[in-house]
């Protein structure tokens, strides 16, 4: 990889400080990529919907290698997130997964538990047609689980069964 390829990296924020993260890496021209979701929040008094990000305290920036110091000395950043001592880049695929996931309708979950393997499997059917992953079952229902290798986050997606298929594992 050379180091004028842009490539997607993950970056770690200080608690809460994921949208003024954005809005800085932005103001320095740097492509970055904040997963939000809407949910409506209960206060004493009133509900409203707000957009939260989708994995807290977790940016993603679209960079060089050489651009990516400028990325880690953004306010509000404490890491990039590395594997094996060096920065850990994301597959673009995966990221257009979390864009396909939020863009789809279907529900879905973030966690960051440990699973152990299941079958590949691809949706065959519906919004998120052709998306990849590991099939976990649970309580009788199937989920579609998406591996975010890098910062070690899982997204669920409650999905039919007769809406995926096998696919061969790749190595």
């Amino acid at each position: 990889m050379g180091r004028k390829e842009k490539r997607w990296y993950a970056l770690y924020t200080k608690s809460r400080a994921e949208k003024k993260v954005e809005r800085e890496l932005l103001a320095k021209d740097l492509h970055a990529y904040l997963p939000l979701e809407k949910k409506l929040k209960q206060w004493s008094d009133r509900k409203k919907w707000v957009k939260e990000p989708l994995i807290r305290s977790y940016i993603f920036v679209h960079v060089t290698r050489a651009e990516l110091e400028k990325a880690y000395y953004t306010p509000g950043v404490v890491k990039v997130v590395h594997f094996e001592g060096k920065p850990a880049p994301i597959p673009d695929k995966q990221i257009k997964a979390i864009r396909d996931i939020l863009e789809s309708g279907e529900t879905y979950e973030v966690t960051s538990d440990a699973f152990s393997v299941g079958e590949n499997v691809e949706i065959k059917a519906g919004n998120l047609k052709g998306l990849q992953g590991e099939l976990i079952k649970h309580v009788n229902r199937y989920k579609v689980l998406i591996r975010i290798d890098a910062i070690q986050q899982n997204l669920l997606i409650n999905i039919n069964p007769s809406n995926i298929s096998k696919v061969a594992r790749q190595t």
